[in-house]
């Protein structure tokens, strides 16, 4: 379990080089974290790695929670590049259930790293940690998108929350080898019609 994160923000970057800097650091997080899993990963080995002094990688990244939970933002960033809005012809419920499959699959292509993150955006306070809010915030879009909801209703908000949830719940399993993956995706699949019947176009 990371340690809670320090009661100070992290600092964002703004200019280009920034930014690249901010980029290896999380590169190198992300590829530590695969190969070590989080209690292994040392703050100083992932600044040496991304080339920068450990006071700019504590700048950005004030504890591991704080970095793991940025690598979780950045992995569901990648997710919002892709498209995921049901094609013509296609249940829109469905396209949601091949959104939560798909993020699924490449989370647990990498366990030791998926377990970090999860861990660490567990830990992480909304008002210390804004990646964690950034992660929330951005799934929930995708989402919506999926299901082609440009103004969704509050009950519409709540139910995306309770699948968001539920997927969560079914991926922490999988990870723990609790449940089998064929089982895990038939299980985010019926979380998906029993939740979002509403919007289902069968």
């Amino acid at each position: 379990m990371p340690r809670i994160a320090e009661a100070r923000p992290s600092a964002e970057p703004s200019s280009p080089g920034q930014k690249a800097r901010h980029q290896r650091i999380l590169r190198a997080a992300a590829r530590q974290g695969a190969e070590n899993g989080l209690e292994r990963v040392q703050m100083l080995d992932v600044a040496k790695e991304a080339g920068v002094a450990i006071a700019t990688l504590y700048r950005y990244f004030p504890s591991k929670t704080h970095l793991f939970t940025a690598v979780l933002a950045d992995q569901v960033a990648r997710l919002e590049e892709a498209t995921f809005a049901a094609k013509p012809g296609q249940d829109p419920v469905e396209a949601v259930a091949e959104l939560l499959i798909h993020a699924s699959r490449q989370l647990l292509r990498r366990p030791l790293l998926a377990n970090a993150m999860m861990q660490s955006n567990n830990a992480a306070h909304a008002g210390t940690v804004a990646d964690a809010v950034r992660i929330d915030s951005t799934f929930r879009e995708l989402i919506l998108r999926t299901l082609g909801l440009d103004e969704p209703t509050d009950h519409d908000l709540r139910l995306v929350r309770l699948l968001e949830q539920g997927w969560y719940g079914v991926l922490t399993q999988s990870l723990n080898m609790r449940v089998e993956p064929a089982d895990a995706e038939a299980d985010i699949r019926l979380a998906c019609t029993l939740l979002l019947v509403d919007r289902s176009n069968a």
